[in-house]
């Protein structure tokens, strides 16, 4: 069976009116008949749309004649009323606030199915939703919610350049199954949210900003903002209170780059902090049953999206790294050091101790960037949908775990001995990666803690059902008076 949405769209008439050379299919006389009420952008694409799929579509304005030469020749622009009266399922594009304009057409619009694409300027949450208000408007109309979070974009071009999932809702289940059926006639797919009353949630779905990525950018920034102020204290502030050298010219560049890696690891740490905190919690209490805080349920569902801030931090890292060889100041650093070594006559500058930590801290560090890499890649829906659910844990936890343990390599080799060294306390604060290696380290001890043999034993019999308040023993029913599961106390 072709696919609908290979077909070209119907282009709009020349300037004489006549139709352009089509290869969409052309609506039959036998072809479903439908209404479109409003002649705006969406009204627009959507007769493009509804004509090349193979319906006879009919568009009722205001000013007819004015809005013909808009719409494909195949659609008829017509009165509202007239176009009320010839289809049997309505589509009414206007907006919310002009809803009352359509009272007139309520004798002919009694019995007939309308589906409610309207959008409101902010999200409700206290209601009603626009497709209740048009309910208690048309009373004697059939109300279907849906098409809302399809753009007009998408309805010109196909769903291959946006979202394929439309969204529907209504009280009466076969007006909600015909316009399922026209959603898949089209190229999309229907998503059955249940009854009218879900037409709130599918109204605030297109005025949600990022709803789950709030609390990680915000958390990225104020990150961010620490460590860059901390690192301003130590490496800028104070060589310049205490012996007056000024290095601001260290800001834009060196700053941002020892910040950037700080935030990274500790973005990446804190996507597993939720689900250690969960395994603790189910062990501590003996049950997989209990629900786990809201705050705990929230962190777990945004741990995608703290590894994603995580991975930006670490890319913008390597790509600091690289351009710090560029700088005109790292150039005459080089220079001033040459000439002090011909000044202080010295003839091997090599240390192999300084070259072995840098070798090891570049390793190390791109091996965590591809694994990190890896992990981003992988969470992508596209990606996702190719492996199986072990394939994918695979990666996300046990790959997980080693970039993480590859990226806290990469910071002990940057410290190497230099958290020994009294010098790197300046103002008596610790340097930056201590403080970073908190957290990692943290999460790295508590992971080891759930593959002692013991606890791994236990925390396996937790989620698959057994409780420590009571044991759970699965038989055979005997007879079809009981399960099977029988209830033993806990000696």
């Amino acid at each position: 069976m072709p696919d609908e949405m290979a077909r070209p769209l119907i282009r709009g008439r020349g300037e004489r009116g006549g139709s352009r050379c089509l290869e969409a299919s052309m609506s039959d006389p036998g072809a479903p008949v439908v209404g479109i009420l409003g002649t705006g952008d969406f009204s627009r694409s959507l007769a493009r749309r509804l004509v090349a799929s193979g319906y006879q579509v009919v568009v009722g304005s205001r000013t007819p004649k004015r809005s013909a030469a808009l719409f494909p020749e195949e659609a008829e622009v017509t009165s509202q009323m007239e176009a009320a009266s010839q289809a049997d399922l309505v589509f009414v594009a206007v907006f919310p606030e002009h809803h009352s304009t359509l009272v007139e057409l309520k004798p002919t619009l009694a019995g007939k199915t309308l589906v409610d694409v309207s959008n409101g300027l902010r999200v409700n949450l206290d209601g009603p939703s626009n497709a209740e208000l048009l309910a208690d408007l048309f009373p004697e109309s059939i109300i279907v919610k849906g098409f809302n979070t399809i753009s007009a974009w998408s309805l010109q071009m196909g769903p291959r350049d946006g979202s394929r999932q439309v969204f529907l809702c209504s009280d009466s289940s076969k007006a909600k199954s015909s316009v399922m059926q026209l959603c898949r006639r089209l190229g999309f797919i229907p998503v059955d949210m249940g009854l009218l009353s879900s037409s709130l949630e599918i109204e605030n779905l297109p005025l949600y900003l990022f709803p789950s990525w709030r609390i990680p950018v915000l958390c990225t920034i104020a990150l961010f903002i620490s460590f860059y102020l901390y690192n301003f204290l130590r490496d800028i502030l104070q060589p310049f209170v205490t012996a007056g050298k000024s290095v601001f010219y260290k800001m834009p560049i060196e700053t941002v780059n020892v910040t950037l890696p700080s935030v990274a690891l500790v973005m990446f740490s804190l996507v597993y902090v939720p689900g250690l905190c969960a395994a603790f919690l189910q062990l501590w209490w003996g049950t997989k049953y209990n629900r786990f805080p809201k705050w705990l349920d929230g962190w777990l569902t945004r741990r995608k999206q703290f590894g994603l801030c995580s991975f930006l931090c670490a890319v913008l890292h390597a790509v600091y790294s690289m351009c710090l060889p560029l700088r005109k100041s790292f150039r005459y650093k080089l220079l001033n050091l040459a000439v002090k070594q011909v000044k202080d006559r010295v003839e091997d500058s090599w240390d192999s101790a300084e070259a072995w930590r840098m070798e090891l801290y570049i390793s190390v560090g791109i091996i965590a960037l591809g694994l990190l890499s890896l992990l981003a890649v992988t969470s992508l829906p596209s990606v996702a949908n190719t492996v199986n659910w072990r394939e994918f844990s695979f990666i996300q936890s046990t790959l997980g775990y080693c970039a993480l343990s590859m990226a806290t390599l990469h910071t002990l080799l940057y410290g190497w001995d230099r958290a020994f060294d009294p010098a790197q306390y300046r103002f008596n604060l610790p340097p930056t990666f201590v403080l970073v290696l908190i957290l990692p380290v943290t999460v790295l001890l508590g992971r080891l803690a759930l593959l002692v043999p013991c606890v791994a034993m236990r925390l396996g019999k937790v989620r698959r059902g057994w409780e420590k308040s009571r044991h759970i023993r699965f038989t055979l029913p005997d007879d079809g008076s009981h399960n099977g599961l029988e209830d033993v106390s806990h000696v």
